[in-house]
C-alpha cells in the first residue's frame, strides 16, 4: 500500500471509532439528566455504596450529608455540560471498540509472531481502564468529594459549586484512574521495544514512586487520603509492572536461544 492508501485506512478506522463515540455520546445526551443525578452526583448521596460500606464496618467511619448546592452562572452552562459529559460517556463505553480499531490498522503490518504476542492486548487493556474508571469513581471522588465540601474557610461561608465544575472534577479523577491503570500495558511494549528493562525500574524504583506520588496529588484534590487512595493501587501495578517486564525479557530470551538452536541445526 502506498503512503496515501495508508492515509485513506486510517481515515476510516479513525471514523468508524468516531461513529461509535457518537453513537453512545447520542444516547448519554437524550439521558443526560439520569447521567447527572444518578453518576455525577451519585457521590454526593448518603447511600452511595462506598459509604454503605463503611457504615457496615463501623458507624463512626459514614460518610455524613454532603451539603452542597449546585447552579449554573451562564445561559449556555448547562447545556454545553451535557454535550461535554455525554461526549466522555461515550469515549469510556467504545474505549474497547476504538482500541480493537487501532489493532486493525497495525496488525498488517506486524509478522505472525508478533500478532500473536500481542493476542488479547486489547480485552486486557479494556479490563484494566474499567477497572481504573470504577476504582477512581467508586473510591476516590466520594472522599475527595468529602473533603472538599467540609473544607471552609471561615464559618457561614456556604459551599455553592457551578455544576460545570462538579462534572469536570468526576470526569477528571475517572477518566485519568483508567489511564493510569494501563502502566503494565505500556510497560509491557516499552519492555518489547527494550526502553526499559527490569533491572532499571528496580534501580529507579524510589524515582518512580515519587512520580506516582505526584500524579496521584495531580489527578486528586488536595486531599491526602485521596492520593493514598489512588497510590496503592498504582504502587502495585507497578510491582506487577516489574514482573510483566521480566517475563517479556525471559520470553524474547528463550525464543532466541530456540532460534539460534534451529539455525546450528541447519
Amino acid at each position: 500500500m502506498s503512503f496515501l492508501d495508508h492515509l485513506e485506512e486510517l481515515r476510516w478506522h479513525v471514523f468508524r471509532s468516531l461513529g461509535v463515540i457518537v453513537f453512545f455520546a447520542i444516547f448519554f445526551f437524550y439521558n443526560h439528566e439520569w447521567l447527572v443525578t444518578d453518576v455525577i452526583l451519585g457521590p454526593f448521596q448518603v447511600d452511595f455504596p462506598v459509604n454503605n460500606f463503611l457504615c457496615s464496618l463501623r458507624e463512626s467511619l459514614c460518610i455524613t450529608e454532603i451539603k452542597v448546592s449546585f447552579l449554573a452562572i451562564t445561559p449556555y452552562e448547562q447545556f454545553l455540560k451535557a454535550l461535554s459529559l455525554s461526549a466522555v460517556g461515550g469515549l469510556i463505553l467504545a474505549f474497547p471498540y476504538v482500541l480493537w480499531e487501532v489493532w486493525r490498522f497495525v496488525k498488517p503490518g506486524l509478522h505472525a509472531n508478533e500478532q500473536k504476542g500481542l493476542k488479547g492486548n486489547i480485552l486486557i487493556m479494556s479490563l484494566l481502564f474499567f477497572a481504573g474508571v470504577a476504582f477512581s469513581y467508586y473510591i476516590i471522588t466520594p472522599f475527595s468529594i468529602q473533603f472538599l465540601s467540609s473544607f471552609t474557610l471561615a464559618e457561614g461561608i456556604e459551599n455553592q459549586w457551578r455544576i460545570g465544575s462538579v462534572i469536570s472534577l468526576v470526569t477528571q479523577i475517572s477518566l485519568a484512574g483508567g489511564i493510569l491503570f494501563e502502566m503494565p500495558i505500556l510497560v509491557f511494549y516499552l519492555t518489547k521495544l527494550g526502553v526499559i528493562t527490569p533491572a532499571f525500574m528496580k534501580a529507579y524504583r524510589k524515582h518512580a514512586y515519587v512520580i506516582l506520588l505526584i500524579l496521584a496529588a495531580v489527578i486528586t484534590p488536595p486531599d491526602v487520603l485521596s492520593q493514598i487512595l489512588i497510590f496503592i493501587p498504582l504502587f502495585i501495578l507497578y510491582e506487577i509492572s516489574i514482573g510483566i517486564s521480566r517475563a517479556v525479557l525471559k520470553k524474547e530470551k528463550k525464543e532466541l536461544e530456540t532460534e539460534k538452536a534451529l539455525t546450528k541445526t541447519n
